[in-house]
């Protein structure tokens, strides 16, 4: 795979960036100047992205141990996903793929991380269309909270992108407590400017997330509310781990209980104004749980960071009672991707010709109108690992060793490679992936070549159905040190 490293000023020229802007003008049926008035039909959006949560740690997909009422309640109101994917393993992709609703890769953020090495921090390409762009355009009030983790640069801000509010922090990971001296990347702020806090970050953000429903509740508005959970480090307020102190997994078990009760304020809130029957509601995590963090897959092989569907196979909620009945679960393969695409649908915004879509609209299949699957392929790709889905079948590539074919109906586990006994399956996911690969553009950035190692690792052993030795660099020393 050739890497190309680009700086941010030679992604684009004066001219793309005039089209872009002449192109946000026109990119929609309702324009700025046709804002809908506040008897808006429209529904509210709001995506809950949490972050490294394992696929069966919650109530509503099977969980025993892990307490979630509130939002085992948002998912008795809407429909469950049982087969939904995000597009990337790892933060940062995935959040780009979804907040674009198309496939990262087509503009080269593949990698965690918004830039690395000489290629300079790159982030989101500055003519790429954000789900927030659309929004504002067409008379939405649009604001981000939380995590960000889509580029340090000015022009990769989440005011520049299309959130009127951004309330949040731009790096990837952080404390949950008040920092004395953060950084610009760390530091809580309200549209640049650093909010001193005190108390849980999980909680702070809740708050907002309320406060903001109340700004803006005769106006339709789209939130990106990113929560930090369950990321690491793995902090937790007092009382709750008390609570929890002679749980197994303590640590994750309040951190869990915490973000419940703030998924809960705000759907009080939305309940206490009225909104909760048109408001649209999306419950997903960014990426399978982490090896860190004591999150569970259930029955899933592997977990955040590789290609097996601990990875990328995530909890996934949609709710809007007004239009969705609710108490349903849906099997079709489905992907975060399918987010923008939807929210459009929902919105009555067309969509402008030029604008590359890779979700499906989920409504009809959820509405009952439509049976079978929102997609027929999905792809995966960071580095030197990807995966492919074409119907039941699903393979997994590592780059300097091979493939393997799993059939995810009869075996969900990824237990029993096929390769050489379904040839016409495994010939057929090699060539749809590289068709693929060649709409999408090579990596702009790359990781560190030690993390590399050790995900090279991890899906060999994986591959192998063999036990893994190390999961981050210091171990992988450590493993590698003993055996000499």
């Amino acid at each position: 795979m050739n890497v190309i490293f680009k700086t941010k000023r030679n992604q684009i020229s004066f001219l793309s960036m005039l089209i872009f802007t002449l192109f946000l003008a026109t990119s929609c049926k309702n324009t700025a100047e046709e804002k809908p008035s506040n008897t808006s039909k429209q529904p509210n959006v709001i995506v809950i992205l949490i972050d490294d949560a394992g696929y069966a740690d919650f109530g509503f997909m099977g969980c025993k141990d892990l307490e979630t009422p509130n939002i085992d309640k948002l998912a008795q109101s809407g429909v469950v996903l049982t087969d939904a994917h995000v597009s990337a393993t790892v933060c940062a992709p995935s959040r780009a793929g979804l907040i674009t609703g198309k496939y990262q890769q087509r503009f080269g953020f593949e990698a965690n991380g918004t830039g690395y090495g000489n290629s300079g921090d790159i982030g989101l390409s500055d003519d790429v269309v954000t789900m927030a762009d659309v929004f504002k355009a067409n008379g939405y009030k649009t604001m981000a909270l939380g995590k960000w983790h889509l580029g340090a640069d000015k022009t990769d801000h989440p005011n520049q992108r299309g959130f009127d509010e951004f309330y949040g922090f731009e790096t990837g990971s952080r404390s949950y407590f008040s920092l004395k001296n953060p950084s610009k990347y760390t530091m809580l702020q309200h549209n640049g400017e650093r909010v001193k806090f005190t108390g849980y970050m999980t909680d702070v953000l809740g708050d907002q997330s309320v406060k903001y429903i109340e700004e803006n509740k005769d106006q339709p508005f789209f939130m990106y509310l990113a929560y930090n959970a369950v990321h690491t480090p793995m902090h937790a307020k007092k009382e709750h781990l008390e609570k929890y102190k002679n749980h197994p997994r303590q640590k994750l078990a309040a951190m869990t209980w915490s973000l419940d009760e703030n998924v809960g304020k705000l759907q009080q809130k939305l309940k206490d104004l009225g909104l909760a029957e048109n408001t649209l509601i999306y419950f997903l995590s960014d990426n399978g749980g982490a090896a860190n963090n004591s999150s569970s897959g259930g029955p899933l092989k592997g977990w955040k960071g590789n290609k097996f569907e601990g990875g990328h196979r995530v909890p996934f909620v949609v709710s809007w009672p007004k239009a969705i009945k609710g108490g349903q679960t849906f099997e079709g393969l489905s992907s975060s991707l399918d987010i923008f695409t939807t929210s459009l649908a929902a919105a009555n915004i067309t969509k402008a010709d030029d604008l590359v879509l890779d979700g499906a609209n989920l409504l009809p299949y959820l509405k009952g109108e439509k049976t079978g699957n929102p997609h027929n392929k999905l792809f995966w790709r960071k580095l030197e690992e990807a995966g492919a889905r074409i119907g039941n079948y699903k393979m997994v590539r590592l780059q300097d060793y091979g493939a393997t074919l799993y059939n995810l109906k009869e075996d969900l586990g990824e237990t029993t490679n096929l390769e050489t006994t379904h040839s016409k399956e495994f010939q057929q996911l090699q060539g749809e992936l590289r068709n693929w690969e060649s709409q999408m553009m090579d990596p702009l950035w790359v990781e560190e070549r030690s993390w590399m190692d050790v995900t090279h690792h991890i899906h060999k052993r994986l591959m192998q159905n063999k036990e893994v030795l190390y999961s981050d660099p210091g171990k992988m020393k450590e493993v590698l040190s003993n055996k000499k």
